[in-house]
């Protein structure tokens, strides 16, 4: 899926849209389900090492680093 998406989509996946969703999808072979999935876990992904890095080694995740 990635390979299938431009430069600027993988520098910024905010920018992808339906019809992009689409054009990614079949140039993957994939469905725009699988897409939005691989978006949606990306984007949980980033929320996490923000709030990682934020808070400190160990505030959002008590005893991994023990």
């Amino acid at each position: 899926i990635i390979q299938s998406m431009t430069p600027r989509e993988r520098q910024y996946p905010g920018i992808i849209k339906a019809s992009r969703k689409r054009r990614i999808a079949r140039g993957s072979g994939r469905t725009v389900a699988e897409v939005n999935q691989l978006l949606r876990q990306y984007e949980m992904s980033k929320k996490m090492m923000k709030k990682l890095g934020k808070s400190g080694r160990n505030a959002g995740f008590p005893g991994l680093f023990q």
